[in-house]
C-alpha cells in the first residue's frame, strides 16, 4: 500500500496524483489518495476524503504557525484535529509502506512521526523557511518534476542527494508524443512535392498573421483588460485566443499544436503541458508563495528554453516579446520534459516503497 497526500489547491497537484497513481498501480501497487477533494475521475485505488482543515477559518488565536515553525496547524480546529486523527487511523490501519505527500509540511511530518517512509513533491522558489526545511530534511525522497540541467542553485547538498529529478509531468505527454509523430510522418510524405510548410517557418516575423493561444487561470493578470490592451497592441499580426474551459486532453494538444506562440502563467502542471507540446512560449509569473512562478519564470529565461517573465508585460512590449518567443521556438523544452517523467516518478516511488 502507498499513500499519496493531495493538496485541495489548484488543479496541478490532484492531476499529477492521477497520472502517477495510474503508473504505479500498473505496477501492482494499490494507491490510496489522502485529500479534503472529492475523489478525481479515473482513480483507480481507494480514496480517503480528509475534514477541511481552514473551514471555517480560525481565528487570530489558534497560531496556525506554531511560532513560524509550521506553516498550517490551527489550535482549537475541528477539521484539522479531525483532518490528523483520519490519517493517523488510515496509517495504523493499512500500515502503508510510503506516502507521496504533494504538499503540505505538517502531513508530511505527521507522517513520517508515525514511522512511515515518506516522499516529498518538490517545488521551486525560495523553500528555506523553517517548515519547509523541516520536511525536506525528514523526507526520504524529494521528487522534483524538472530535468537535473535545470535544478535549484540554491538548494543545500543534502537536499540535492536525495533529490529525484523526473522532469516535467503532464496529462498531455503520450498525446504529444503521438501527435508529434504523426505530424512528422505526414510532412515527410508530402515534403517532396514541395506542399509541407514547417511550423518553425510558420512562426517567423513577417510569416503572416499568427496565432496566441493564452493558457491562464480566472482573474488577476492574464484576464480582462490585460489581454484585451495586449491584443489590441498586436492587432493585425497575431490573434488570441483560449482554450474551451473543459476542453479534453486531445482537444488541448491539437489547439497547442496550432498555435504558434502559448502565453502561459508558470504554474508547475500549466507549464509541463507547453513543454509536452514543444510549443514556443511566453511564461508570465503570477504572484504566488515562495516566488514559485518567478524562479520558474527566471530559469526557463535563463536557459533559452522560453520567454520567461516576472511581470505582465505592458501593451507596447507585446509585439517585441511575442516575436522574441516565435524565434526562440519551442525546440528547447525537450531538456525541461521528455515526456517521460509519469514512468521515470512511478520507478522512484516503486523503489522506495520495496525499502520496507
Amino acid at each position: 500500500m502507498i499513500g499519496y497526500y493531495v493538496h485541495h489547491h489548484g488543479a496541478g497537484h490532484v492531476t499529477r496524483a492521477v497520472l502517477l497513481a495510474e503508473r504505479l498501480t500498473r505496477r501492482g501497487e494499490t494507491v490510496t489518495g489522502l485529500s479534503s477533494l472529492p475523489c478525481p475521475a479515473g482513480w483507480a485505488g481507494p480514496w480517503l476524503r480528509l475534514p477541511h482543515d481552514a473551514v471555517p477559518v480560525p481565528d487570530e488565536r489558534a497560531d496556525p504557525t506554531a511560532g513560524g515553525t509550521l506553516h498550517w496547524a490551527p489550535t482549537g480546529h475541528d477539521g484539522h484535529t479531525g483532518r490528523m486523527a483520519a490519517i493517523a487511523g488510515w496509517v495504523a490501519d493499512e500500515r502503508p509502506r510510503l506516502v507521496v505527500v504533494d504538499v503540505s509540511v505538517e502531513v508530511a511530518v505527521f507522517v513520517r512521526l508515525m514511522g512511515v517512509p515518506v516522499a516529498v513533491v518538490a517545488m521551486r522558489g525560495d523553500r528555506g523557511d523553517a517548515p519547509h526545511v523541516l520536511a525536506y530534511d525528514l523526507a526520504d525522497a524529494l521528487l522534483a518534476f524538472w530535468s537535473e540541467g535545470v535544478a535549484s542553485e540554491s538548494w543545500p547538498r543534502q537536499w540535492l542527494d536525495k533529490t529525484a529529478h523526473v522532469g516535467a509531468l503532464s496529462r498531455l505527454d503520450d498525446l504529444a508524443a503521438a501527435s508529434a509523430a504523426a505530424e512528422s510522418t505526414a510532412s515527410q510524405a508530402i515534403s517532396d512535392g514541395g506542399v509541407a510548410r514547417s511550423r518553425a517557418e510558420a512562426t517567423e516575423p513577417g510569416g503572416g498573421r499568427r496565432e496566441v493561444l493564452l493558457l491562464w487561470g480566472r482573474g488577476g493578470e492574464g484576464s480582462g483588460p490585460d489581454v484585451e490592451a495586449a491584443r489590441a497592441a498586436t492587432a493585425g499580426a497575431w490573434t488570441w485566443s483560449r482554450p474551451p474551459v473543459h476542453a479534453t486532453a486531445a482537444e488541448l494538444v491539437d489547439l497547442l499544436a496550432r498555435a504558434d506562440v502559448v502565453v502561459v502563467h508558470g504554474g508547475q502542471n500549466a507549464v509541463a503541458e507547453v513543454a509536452a507540446a514543444r510549443r514556443p512560449a511566453v511564461v508570465v509569473a503570477e504572484d504566488r508563495p515562495f516566488d514559485e512562478q518567478v524562479e520558474t519564470a527566471t530559469v526557463l529565461d535563463r536557459h533559452g528554453i522560453a520567454v520567461g517573465l516576472t511581470r505582465w508585460p505592458e501593451p507596447t512590449e507585446w509585439p517585441a516579446v511575442l516575436d522574441r518567443a516565435a524565434v526562440l521556438g519551442g525546440a528547447g523544452w525537450a531538456r525541461w520534459s521528455d515526456r517521460g517523467a509519469a514512468d521515470r516518478a512511478a520507478d522512484v516511488l516503486t523503489a522506495l516503497a520495496g525499502r520496507r
